[in-house]
This record gives C-alpha cells, structure tokens and sequence, in this order.
C-alpha cells in the first residue's frame, strides 16, 4: 500500500479482469503513472482462466492482484476488490478504459468540496476522443439506465450539456468514484444483477438515501468500446438482453415508491415480452393462436434466442422476488427522497427506448392504460423572475430568489431569470441569464409557473393579457411602500407622494393578479391580509374555498442554508488586519435608512472605553444593485466613526460587499451579529434577511426591539433585545455578548435549534407543495360563477321596499333629504332609459 499523505485522501482504484490481459495491463500501466499522489490500485482476476494472472503480477508487479475462483461478473468482482481495498474514496475503473490526467484529483476535489455528494460520474469518451461514451445519466420509466448522446460524435453535444457539472441518477460503472465508507453502507453493487445496470441501481439507491451523485467532465477517461461482454457472450447469444431485461426489472422493482410501483411494474411487465417479441418479429395475429383453426395450431414456431432471453428474463426476474423484496424492504425503509425528487434525474423517462413499430405502439399504449406520467410525477416549468442583481454579491431579493430557483430545481425545470443586467453569476444546477422587458415574453410563455418579486409585473404585461390563465405566485416579503416612507423623507414632498402612490399601484396589481403570495412573518400576513381585503380581492368565492386562507397567503420567511458553514477562504479578521484576540461584532448587511448604525457607533464608543479589543465590522457599504440609490445613512454613519477617532481602531468599514458564497468566512470570524433600527412602521412589517446569515452561523444575535426578529430573539433567549436609540442599553448588549462566555454559551446551543426551523428546504415548503399541485385561485378560474342569486324582487315587494325607505329619508333629515333622494333616484331613471334608447 502506497505511502498515506494524511492531507490527501488515499484513493482505491479497482479493475476487473475478465479474459484477455492486454487491455488490463495497459490500463494499470496508464494507473501507475497517474499523477494523483496517493492512489492503490487492485485488481481482481474474474476467473478468467489461461496466463492472466501471471501476466498481469509480471507487467506490473505494483498492482494488488486479488482473484476469484468463479466469474463473479462486474458487480461481483467490483465488490471483491472494495472489500479488499483501504481507500476512503473508492475508484472503479473498467479494464478496457485510460485515465486522463487529472481523472482523480478532480472527482476527489469534489468530494471533498461537497460532502452531499455521495459519488462522481467522470466523464467518459471513447477510445480516440471523438465520440461519446458518458455525458449524462438516464432512466427510462420500466427500469432501464441509458446514457443520453452516447455513442455520437462529442462535437455534436452542446457544449453547455457536456462541460458542466450536474447533479445525475447514476455514474457510469466504467469510470466513477463513490465514497468507500457509503458504498459499504450500501451494501455495494448487488451481486444478483451481475453485469448491466447495477450501476444505475447503486446511484439510484444513493439518490433515495439523499445523497448526490455529480458528473464532473474534468473527470475524464477514454473507454474502448471492444466490449468486456463480447468475452461472456457471443453475438446473438442472448445473455446481454437476458440481463438487461432482467435487471432493468429488479432494479425498479426495489427503488420505486410502492404507488409508483403499482402502476409501473405491471406496464413494465407486459412492455418487456412485447420487446421480446419485436425483436423476434412474432406476430400472434400471423401465428392464428387466437382462433385455432387449421393445421397451424401445431406447426412449429421458430423462436430466435432475443426472444426466449426476454421472456426468461420475466420468469427469472420472478424466481428472484423472494429476495428482492427483502432488497425493496431495506431501501424503501432507508429512503429520504420521493420518487418526483428525483424525476428531474429521470430525464427523458417516458421517451421510448428502441424503434420498433410494434413496440412502440405498446410502450404508448402502457403508458396511457396506466397513467406512469401521473405515478412518477410531472415535472412542471418554473420561472422565477426578480428585479435585483443575480451576481456573485447578491442582495436579498436576489438571494431569495435564487434559492427559490434552488430548492424548485429538484422536481422542476426551473429559470432564474433577472430584470437586471447579469454580471458573472455563481454556478447553477437551473439557468439562470436576464432579460430586458420585450424579452420577458418567452421565458413568460415557457412557463407553467411564474414566480415574481418587485416591479416585475409591471415589466411582464402579457401576465395581465396574453398570459393571464398563468399561474403566479407573488412574493411579497418586501414591503416595499413602507420601505419607500423612510427612505423618501428628503425628497420633495410632491415627488414622495407620487413615488409611494406609483410603488402602491405595483402592490395593488400583484394582489389582484397572483394566486398564490408569500410573506415573511405573521405580522407580515395580517398586513398583506388587510391589503387584500382593502382592493377587494377577499371574495366570498375565495374565503369559501378556504377560511384560512392559507392557500391564498403563506408564511415562507427568509431562509439559510441546510449545510453548515464551512471555511473556504480569508475571512473578516485577515482581511482588516484583526487579530485573533479581537472580540467583533458584525453588522452582515446593507446600510439603509431605516436602520440606526448611528447608535451603534456611539455604543461601540462608549464600550471601548472599558474592552479595548472590541471591533465593529460593517460587511459592506456599496449595494450590489446598480440600480439601488446610494442612501445617506451610510455616509453619516462613516462620519460619525471618524469624527469620534473609532475608524480603523475599533469600527471597520468593508466598502464592497462580500462574495455571496463567501459570506461564511466572515461570519466565522465574528463573535457576534447585531442590527438596530428606529422605531417605525418599517420595523413593525420588517423581516431583516441577514439576521438568519447570524443564525446560520450560530451568533449570539443584538437587535433592537419592534420586528419579528426581536420577538424570536426575546422569545427562544437568543441573544439581547435593546430599546430603540438607547445607547447605554446597547452598549451593555455588546459587552455581554462578547464577553460573558456562559451566556453565548446558551445562545449557541439555543440557535442551532432554532436555525433548523429556518432551513431553505423547510421555509420554502408551501410554496414547494403549491408548486407540485399549483391551481389558479378560486376567484380566477375561467367561467366562474355565482351558484345562488337573489330573486327579483315582486310588486308587492318593491311597494314595501319604498315605503321603508320613505320612512328612513324621512327620520333622518325630513322632507328635504325625502326630496334630494327621490330627485336623484329621477335622475338615475332617467339616465338609464336614455341610454337604452
């Protein structure tokens, strides 16, 4: 065993010998001289009989030779060697394949950068480079893994499907890399499936547990496609379909939900002896089987060997279902995905697999009588549109967002699409560009689903028109018109009134158009509920359909991630020249008008009197939005640091905000977060997004009282809540949580409780739920009606009608106002008589 550099993952790379040792040899030679520095690699001799052994230990004496007396097929012998093997990332390398440069050291940075991913599907090409072996990952609804572009020229894949890292179903078996310690949890590949599809079994199963399987194209190898199964079976001899239909078989029947099954696996059933009899060109209409007239009922039928391996196929598949359902037992029960989570990794399911007239009559056929579209699940179209800038800076628009587009991703095709211009945004598992507003109309057509925050709406018309059937959700977590009371206080008194009147129209219009809203808190909802009765959308037909009106309105706060933070990079402290004794409090977002960093300077004055080390560390001055007007709070806060000699000694200002994905190397480096703001209606319906990056990280958290925020941190004892512009009280708050280590203590332990319930996955899950099932709102469905009416009133009615009112006038203010209104009913008669004619 090499040499094991503590700091470099030792890495297991196990090829299989079947018969013939020279493409063996000449792929652990290409091993031998990878440049991964600490790499094992075995080899597992499959019964193959002759010299092989001999061969190979001569050839290349470094090699760990393990043999097996009997053909253990690919899965078993791939198992043989990761039992034998000490590597914490375990390699399976076809023996008829060559590394590129490079092929390791990739798949294993990967690993290391992302611990979800549970395996890492290289990417393969064939021999000369030229063609395609493994771009991608496919299954198709009865159970049978394919390679989406395989076998064609590589300069016919776009290069934005092969030169990008995705998340797939499953790692192609001739080149993948998969943790040992989770290959072993597994159990391995299953030995029952021999060769064909236990790789796609093993990463199906992975996804199920929730791990992630990655293609990583700068993982690359170079396969020969001589075949491994030309030295098991011969041409036409049928193994190769016998062990694909059975397999394709097995593996569904162990990994689909049980309401999947029931519809799959009887279609699957009855589509693999019609692909038996295609193949065999078998017509039972041509046989006259079903009328049983003439000599023909017992001539002999020929039957090509393709036909008898497909239906041996099923009865093997049914001697093996005694242990595949203890198999099915073990990964139903283990499983922490649905089967619609992993659709999108499905790609072309419901696609036909083989171009055979009369199967794909059937394959149709199958997928109607059993509704498979429906049992899998249906992916929908997702637009998510925002005005803010989608950069490697974002804001919290944009950050919501974006994280929206994330989570949706797993069961939809979702677009991220910014009104904004784009400007190098982070990598994405969905795309993400931006578009002016006549290019808003595709995007808005594609879709199913359109999500939208901001001005959007009014940049997008056709939703109002054209497009008014879409479905919309509108995310309102910005109150953005009491945002505009405190952030306009210097402009022109005409210009104020005009702004919060044009930005109270876009809320009107959202609130007349959507179907479904998000707010962020409690107190947001009865905001936005009075807002909806206001413009009169609280119909009775939408209060009847739900009381609650939860399907209408939800409560879906700011989220945080569900990974931990993990140090990538320089933090706060390198960055300003810190020292690690320094104890520092962190302002982690923008500086607006509504806040009051002003009493926060003047506290951090009053506490460096009595902790010299006590910093203050603003995260960034300059918003990411061009399109932002720069506020005057700021300015006046980095005066009032001066003025008081704090700047660069005790208050730091970082100008250009920090790297979205590398917000946590700061946020590491603090003791605690803080945020204060004045005493106004902006507070009230305040939901402040950077106080999660606080929780997140686990810091103690000083607020100032009046928002959502300050209840749960009053609430769940998570930090201190301060008296609005109360410098002494803040300057307390400071020094305690800085200081007093028995109480950050218990507000670390506190948060990582709490910041469980603000995970994106699970703030998001109304709208995931919306998005799975989404319908226009009752108030908007096409043809909607009133079922009951008033009937017209009678003579006799009407008689009494008008006596009552008569008596009414006339209580209130006597003959004169009897006279006024029965004036003005003269009027209204007249009107309407002169319009008729």
């Amino acid at each position: 065993m090499p040499q094991q550099d503590p700091a470099v993952p030792l890495v297991s790379v196990v090829v299989v010998n079947y018969r013939g040792a020279d493409d063996t040899i000449a792929c652990l030679r290409a091993l031998a001289e990878h440049d991964y520095p600490n790499l094992e690699v075995i080899c597992v001799d499959n019964a193959s009989g002759g010299d092989d052994v001999a061969r190979i230990r001569n050839a290349v004496p470094g090699v760990r030779l393990v043999t097996s007396e009997t053909n253990r097929g690919f899965a078993g012998g791939c198992n043989l060697g990761a039992r034998e093997a000490n590597g914490t990332v375990l390699a399976l390398l076809n023996n008829d394949a060559r590394p590129a440069p490079g092929w390791v050291g990739t798949a294993v940075a990967t690993l290391r950068a992302e611990p979800t991913v549970g395996a890492v599907a290289s990417k393969v090409l064939d021999w000369e480079g030229t063609g395609t072996d493994f771009v991608d990952a496919g299954l198709t609804w009865f159970g049978m893994g394919y390679k989406p572009r395989s076998g064609g020229p590589i300069a016919d894949v776009p290069r934005a499907e092969h030169e990008v890292t995705k998340d797939v179903l499953f790692a192609t078996g001739s080149a993948m890399f998969v943790r040992s310690s989770v290959f072993a949890e597994l159990g391995g590949f299953d030995e029952r499936f021999f060769m064909f599809y236990e790789d796609v079994d093993l990463g199906w199963r992975l996804n199920l547990r929730g791990w992630r399987v990655r293609y990583v194209p700068e993982s690359l190898t170079y396969h020969r496609h001589h075949a491994t199964m030309s030295e098991v079976d011969s041409p036409d001899g049928g193994r190769e379909t016998f062990l694909l239909e059975r397999n394709a078989l097995a593996a569904l029947y162990k990994n689909v939900s049980d309401e999947t099954l029931a519809a799959a696996l009887p279609a699957a059933l009855a589509l693999t002896v019609r692909r038996a009899t295609a193949r065999g060109e078998l017509d039972p209409t041509q046989l006259d089987l079903e009328h049983g007239t003439g000599p023909a009922d017992t001539s002999p039928v020929a039957v090509p060997r393709s036909t008898l391996a497909g239906v041996l196929a099923v009865d093997q598949f049914v001697e093996q279902l005694p242990s595949l359902a203890r198999s099915r037992a073990v990964e139903q029960a283990a499983r922490v995905r649905t089967d619609a989570d992993l659709l999108p990794l499905l790609r072309n399911a419901f696609e036909p697999a083989y171009p055979l007239p009369r199967y794909l009559a059937a394959h149709d056929i199958l997928v109607e009588a059993f509704g498979l579209e429906r049992a899998f699940g249906t992916r929908r179209k997702v637009l998510v549109l925002t005005g803010d800038a989608i950069t490697e800076r974002m804001a919290g628009p944009a950050i919501r967002a974006w994280n929206i587009a994330e989570v949706l991703s797993g069961e939809h095709d979702v677009r991220l699409v910014t009104v904004n211009p784009l400007a190098e945004p982070p990598p994405a598992p969905f795309p993400v560009s931006a578009a002016r507003r006549r290019d808003l109309a595709e995007p808005v057509e594609w879709a199913d689903v359109v999500i939208l925050q901001g001005h959007v709406l009014e940049m997008a018309p056709a939703l109002k028109d054209e497009y008014a059937h879409k479905i919309v959700v509108c995310d309102l977590y910005d109150p953005m018109h009491l945002e505009l009371l405190e952030q306009t206080k210097d402009v022109p008194d005409d210009r104020r009134a005009a702004d919060l009147d044009g930005v109270t129209r876009v809320l009107d219009a959202q609130l007349q158009r959507g179907d479904f809203f998000l707010c962020a808190s409690e107190r947001q909802r009865h905001l936005w509920l009075g807002h909806l009765a206001a413009t009169g959308r609280l119909t009775p037909r939408l209060y009847d359909s739900d009381p609650t009106t939860q399907s209408l309105l939800s409560v879906v706060p700011f989220g945080l991630s569900d990974r931990p933070p993990q140090r990538t990079g320089a933090g706060l402290r390198s960055s300003l020249g810190l020292s690690e004794s320094d104890r520092v409090v962190l302002w982690a977002g923008g500086v607006y008008s509504w806040f009051d960093p002003l009493t926060l300077v003047r506290a951090v004055e009053r506490l460096s009197d009595r902790r010299g080390d006590a910093r203050l560390v603003f995260l960034g001055m300059k918003h990411p939005n061009p399109e932002v007007t720069e506020m005057d709070i700021g300015a006046r806060t980095m005066r009032l640091s001066d003025t008081l000699g704090l700047t660069g000694k005790h208050v730091f200002f970082n100008q250009e905000w920090v790297a979205y994905d590398d917000r946590q190397n700061w946020l590491l480096d603090a003791d605690c977060g803080v945020t204060t703001h004045f005493e106004h209606i902006e507070t009230t319906f305040a939901f402040r997004t950077r106080v999660l990056d606080y929780l997140w990280a686990g810091l103690p958290i000083i607020t100032t009282d009046g928002d959502a925020f300050a209840d749960l941190v009053r609430r769940e004892q998570l930090g201190v809540v301060v008296p609005a512009e109360d410098t002494e009280a803040l300057a307390d708050a400071l020094e305690k949580c800085l200081y007093d280590t028995d109480f950050v203590d218990g507000c670390r332990e506190r948060i990582a409780v709490v910041a469980q319930r603000y995970t994106w996955p699970n703030v998001l899950d109304p709208l995931v739920k919306f998005v799975r099932d989404p319908r226009p709102a009752a108030d908007r469905l096409a043809g909607a009606a009133d079922l009951t009416r008033e009937p017209p009133l009678n003579r006799a009615q009407k008689v009494r009608r008008d006596v009552a009112l008569v008596k009414e006038y006339l209580s209130d203010g006597g003959p004169a106002e009897l006279t006024r209104r029965a004036a003005g009913r003269v009027r209204k008669i007249v009107r309407t008589r002169l319009g008729r004619g």
